[in-house]
């Protein structure tokens, strides 16, 4: 009954306190960069939603590599807006799937879990993402 309790308190407190991050498909960021999302890393809580915006045309998000053993969502249709809900810690890589070799990458840590991380590295990433994706990995 304890654990049963103390359950009960975590989804409560996580599902009460669950945030919504937004993340928009860009042309063009006010950086100068072009081919992005808003965000190159996103750290988010375990319960957190990611509400990708397609705020410019072309775009869409493919998650294409998570923790182990989840089972990722299927790829969003092109200049739609994409929500998900993450509830395994990890690190996720996604990319916009015609700019990928453009460097349009991103990455995503959810509860500061960072233990897949060789994986994400050994990822063979096109053109512009294969140096985007080293200097990520580097930054964490």
């Amino acid at each position: 009954m304890k654990y049963f309790l103390l359950l009960i308190s975590f989804l409560f407190v996580t599902s009460t306190y669950a945030e919504e991050i937004t993340v928009e498909m860009l042309n063009k960021r006010d950086d100068g960069t072009r081919m992005v999302y808003s965000e190159d890393i996103s750290n988010i809580n375990v319960g957190d939603t990611i509400n990708w915006i397609a705020s410019s045309k072309g775009h869409n998000v493919h998650i294409v590599v998570g923790p182990e053993g989840v089972e990722l969502p299927k790829k969003s249709k092109m200049n739609k807006d994409f929500s998900h809900t993450f509830d395994t810690p990890g690190i996720y890589y996604y990319v916009c799937t015609p700019h990928k070799a453009m460097g349009m990458i991103a990455l995503i840590i959810v509860g500061g879990d960072k233990s897949n991380i060789d994986d994400i590295a050994k990822i063979k990433a096109p053109g512009k993402s294969k140096k985007k994706l080293e200097e990520l990995i580097n930054s964490l």
